[in-house]
């Protein structure tokens, strides 16, 4: 009988684990891009900070999704880290509104909900839709999980083996803390540890002493996560923010825990009701700790930034940045890193036209030799690029982030071939010349530098469609590329204007003049592709399919020839 139940018991939880997790990716697919940019623009003070992250935590019920974006936006130094830890205060609260919610007998409402749900989700077309249906039919599992949690435990009187099994875990306060911080940390999910003790206590499998000591390391094991998951390997800075949040957590468990008795106590006579009182104490919990660290969030920071110091010594330039796997389960988040990661890519891509051109005009041989290095990195942050996406695109994504992905990685291949083209183009041409011992003539010296500032503020320009979508700045890249190839014509033109006049200069360059113009009109056309997914979307509406994005993501893991 009792490894029935106990088999009954697991069956119920991981039904109420995979309700939580329909919810939170429903919720994040249908409205992550939109819940990222509001999470951003509610950040001027540390009171907009808890209420956006009280609001957004609320919405996705996973305060470890709330505290990835948070981090990254820290990272990224959009945000303080004051403003920060003041998002994870309003996570926490927010996390503890459903149990609320469910702290009622509202199991009535799940057959509504799966119907609900399930047509929506079936209904086809618009992909928001479809995941508004999922959240349904996850609210829907959650609610038919606590029903046969409830159901599981109610006739377990029969089984003494049980009962006397919980007895002995929960005897000790300080190891019932123990005990829900490790379910919570193997869970992922405060929300589901709490519901189970909720169920447990109604039940009368643990004193009212033990749920509330349980509740507490719920609350202490939902911050482990994020402590081993939101940093990032050689970068103590990273953590940060997860250290902040587990030493709240800590510091609200060592207060609060010796003062059980007392609490249990009074609160028992204001609410009987085991399960009501267990959800009232995760929230009162909660509150009472953002309201009091609100207040220390300074001092809180000062001492974090010295526990943990900026990173020093050499960063590796051809290691990822932004490439957070733990990122990959919040598919907007790990889109926004790649898309930074590709920026990254792309400002290592400006520094070697610059390198190069150097090179050509002064005759440098280092710079050279500095520019198939930075090639080397670039290769690098491409591949590991692929590599990202390829591992985010293995799950189900919308349509406009399969799109996205699709976009990335060509703009990433079409940043690898300019890299190429400058290793093995231009820096071959200037190692020519350095060879030749020659030098341009004034005016061809002129005409190649004005063409390669031109390029450079193109590629200014593709950074900013790439990372806004702005249909004028992609209209503007298009006819610049019409209007390049124009005057490399003319260009040319003139220099043989300038070897008909004879002059030494350009007899001694006349190859390697035509070839550098030739080589930027190339590197020109690959930066203004990114351009021409911007005008498709504007011309027509999106497709509804996601597979071509998985399709080009797959086959772009295959290096691309070099030009």
């Amino acid at each position: 009988m009792g490894t029935i139940v106990l088999l009954d018991l697991m069956g119920g939880v991981a039904l109420l684990l995979w309700g939580l997790h329909m919810v939170q990716s429903g919720i994040l697919r249908a409205f992550g891009p939109e819940l990222r940019r509001l999470l951003s623009k509610a950040l001027q003070n540390r009171l907009a900070a808890f209420s956006a992250g009280l609001g957004l935590t609320a919405l996705i019920q996973s305060s470890t999704a709330t505290g990835l974006m948070a981090a990254s936006f820290v990272s990224e130094g959009v945000v303080a880290l004051v403003p920060a830890l003041a998002i994870m205060l309003g996570a926490n609260v927010g996390t503890t509104l459903i149990v609320q919610v469910l702290s009622f007998n509202v199991s009535a409402a799940a057959p509504v909900l799966f119907v609900l749900g399930l047509v929506a989700f079936r209904s086809g077309g618009r992909s928001r839709l479809k995941d508004t249906g999922r959240v349904a039919i996850g609210l829907g599992l959650m609610l038919l999980a606590l029903h046969i949690l409830l159901d599981t435990l109610a006739p377990a009187e029969n089984a003494p083996s049980v009962r006397a099994l919980l007895k002995l875990m929960t005897g000790d306060p300080v190891l019932c803390v123990v005990i829900a911080a490790a379910l919570t940390w193997a869970a992922h999910s405060s929300v589901a540890t709490v519901l189970l003790i909720m169920s447990l206590a109604f039940s009368q499998f643990v004193s009212p002493e033990a749920a509330l000591a349980l509740v507490l390391g719920a609350n202490l094991g939902s911050a482990i996560n994020p402590m081993l998951e939101g940093g990032r390997a050689g970068d103590p800075a990273s953590y940060r923010l997860p250290l902040g949040n587990l030493l709240n957590r800590l510091v609200g468990v060592c207060v609060v825990l010796p003062f059980l008795p007392q609490i249990v106590g009074t609160s028992l006579q204001i609410e009987p009701n085991m399960a009501r009182l267990t959800a009232e104490f995760h929230i009162a919990f909660n509150v009472a700790l953002a309201v009091i660290f609100l207040l220390l969030l300074d001092p809180l920071a000062w001492l974090l930034v010295r526990l943990l110091p900026d990173r020093k010594g050499v960063v590796d330039p051809a290691a990822p940045r932004y490439l957070d796997e733990s990122a990959l389960e919040t598919p907007s988040l790990a889109l926004a890193n790649a898309a930074r990661e590709t920026l990254h890519m792309g400002d290592t891509i400006e520094a070697m036209l610059k390198q190069v051109m150097t090179a050509l005009m002064t005759n440098n041989r280092a710079l050279v030799d500095e520019v198939s290095r930075m090639d080397n990195i670039v290769d690098n942050l491409n591949e590991a690029i692929k590599l990202y996406l390829t591992n985010l695109t293995r799950g189900n994504l919308d349509e406009s982030e399969a799109k996205r992905a699709m976009e990335i990685v060509s703009f990433a291949i079409n940043l690898e071939h300019v890299g190429d083209i400058i290793d093995k183009n231009l820096s071959e041409l200037a190692a020519k010349k350095i060879k030749r011992n020659v030098q341009f003539s004034d005016d061809g010296a002129a005409e190649i530098d004005e063409f390669h500032k031109r390029i450079l503020e193109n590629l200014r320009l593709a950074f900013g469609v790439f990372m806004s979508g702005d249909v004028t700045g992609a209209r503007k890249l298009v006819s610049e590329k019409a209007h390049l190839r124009g005057e490399e014509l003319s260009a040319a033109e003139r220099h043989l204007d300038r070897l008909r006049e004879g002059r030494p200069e350009t007899l001694e360059t006349t190859s390697l003049h035509l070839d550098v113009l030739r080589d930027l009109k190339r590197i020109n056309s690959h930066i203004c592709s990114v351009a021409y997914p911007v005008l498709e979307i504007a011309r027509k509406p999106p497709a509804s399919s996601t597979r071509p994005a998985t399709v080009a993501v797959a086959r772009a893991k295959t290096k691309p020839r070099r030009q």
